[in-house]
């Protein structure tokens, strides 16, 4: 039976409250929309809860627990073994997510946000119906709906996830560190929770079946974190399909062709890291005629808007790589377009960026990309090694690379491969969206001794008036 259900009226119905859901609902706020959030689980979405945050947190973790554990024999700084209370780090991790979820409810209520918690269904294109609990629902009318429904890992048919074979979720709740932890797929996911754990001391084994790690990175950039992984004693095993996997109360075994041959590996755990799925097939899109592609990610226009003018959707959900900071992006192109405002989506300027050893970002077109795209590019690069703030970091390995368009020196790309690379970016995105050229940023005054003035090194390598590499 279900429960008085007297429809409610919003202006914009938000599915979801992760870093595209939330920020779309203040931007809508502050426009001055009535909204309403759904959310089915906890507010702040996968990034918040079980992704990115935690995700960076363990990895920071690894980062002080291997670096205690190492010294810095070159700084003659030697250290006895470190140790590690693994329950002690999860409390430590679980509070920071606590602090930024409880935040992100703050912001929502002081900006009049309605959350909502319950599962959504389309009734038609103006009404879903919010299921509560068992028994009860509600149906809320909106003039614009806003779908931001995430992704979930993607289960491989074999692999079934249990106990023992985890998806990313599982690998940063684990209540120990594995001796042996097993990873399917050497993506960004797979190959940062491959160094986490392998700083907090476990044997890791990737099995990837491309014929390297990171294939969205180029290969120099890709190089690096692999030879770092194999230095800290993880088994890359590139070419490897895996086949099966069997369980026991203790550990997994799981049967792989490598190169054609036929090769078995005992673990743990079995972490399962090939890609994440959208979802989108419980929300009634087929019955009220939203267009979706086969896999079920929503097709939509520069503003975010799908074939039905008044419902948009944006995140994971939507063609694109899947990245917080785009859907967050895409979150307030939704909200300003329900405003009538003339926003749209530009996604030259997207940074992209693994929390590997060492850190890689890209932002815009790679060397290749812009020479497909009919550029005639330079593509300049400086090296850290030549970096007097690398140096005393004692973690010099990398680069910096800048592609810049050869007839006025426009910047169109950058790639990073070294410390600090997820903040480094930043600066050349900037420069990216405001049509900077290679001279802005050389002629801008960098502090030293910092990572920041590698970025001005490599616009001057550009320029052909490099001052710290010989020409």
């Amino acid at each position: 039976m279900v429960v008085g259900d007297f429809a409610e009226e919003v202006d914009t119905l938000i599915i979801g409250s992760g870093p595209g859901g939330y920020v779309a609902a203040i931007r809508a706020a502050q426009l001055g929309q009535k909204v309403t959030i759904v959310e089915k689980d906890a507010v702040g979405g996968v990034c918040l809860n079980v992704g990115c945050i935690p995700s960076k947190a363990l990895i920071e973790a690894g980062h002080r627990y291997n670096h205690a554990s190492e010294g810095a024999p070159d700084m003659g700084i030697a250290t006895e073994k470190a140790t590690l209370d693994f329950s002690k780090l999860q409390e430590w991790k679980s509070g920071i997510v606590q602090k930024l979820t409880g935040g992100v409810e703050s912001l929502l209520k002081a900006n009049q946000v309605e959350v909502v918690k319950g599962e959504a269904y389309f009734s038609d294109e103006n009404a879903v119906k919010v299921s509560t609990d068992e028994y009860s629902s509600q149906t809320y009318k909106f003039k614009n709906c806003i779908i931001a429904t995430g992704s979930s890992p993607i289960e491989l048919p074999n692999f079934p996830y249990s106990d023992r074979v985890i998806n990313s979720t599982g690998a940063l709740s684990l209540s120990e560190v594995p001796e042996h932890l097993v990873v399917i797929g050497g993506g960004y996911i797979g190959i940062e929770l491959a160094g986490a754990y392998a700083n907090l001391g476990a044997k890791v084994t990737v099995l990837e079946g491309e014929k390297r790690i990171l294939t969205g990175f180029e290969k120099q950039m890709a190089q690096l974190v692999q030879r770092n992984l194999k230095k800290k004693g993880v088994n890359i095993e590139t070419q490897a399909f895996a086949q099966s996997v069997e369980e026991t109360d203790n550990g997994v075994t799981v049967k792989a062709e490598v190169k054609g041959e036929e090769k078995t590996f005992e673990g743990d755990y079995l972490l399962v890291s090939v890609g994440r799925k959208p979802n989108t097939s419980e929300l009634g899109l087929e019955q009220i005629g939203v267009e979706m592609d086969d896999k079920g990610y929503i097709q939509v226009d520069k503003q975010c808007r799908t074939n039905k003018k008044n419902i948009y959707a944006i995140g994971d959900i939507v063609p694109g790589p899947q990245l917080a900071h785009k859907a967050s992006y895409e979150g307030k192109i939704a909200a300003e377009a329900i405003s009538g405002e003339a926003s749209a989506v530009d996604y030259l300027g997207i940074p992209m960026v693994v929390f590997s050893e060492p850190e890689l970002a890209s932002v815009g077109y790679t060397e290749k990309e812009a020479k497909d795209a009919g550029f005639d590019v330079v593509a300049a690069k400086f090296p850290f090694q030549a970096n007097g703030r690398a140096l005393s970091l004692n973690d010099a390995n990398g680069f910096m690379k800048l592609v810049t368009r050869k007839e006025d020196g426009l910047v169109i790309g950058a790639q990073i491969a070294g410390p600090n690379a997820s903040d480094m970016i930043a600066e050349a995105g900037l420069a990216i969206e405001a049509g900077m050229t290679a001279e802005d940023i050389a002629m801008t005054i960098h502090a030293h001794p910092t990572l920041g003035e590698i970025t001005m090194e490599t616009a001057e390598v550009a320029l052909g008036t490099p001052i710290h590499i010989a020409k």
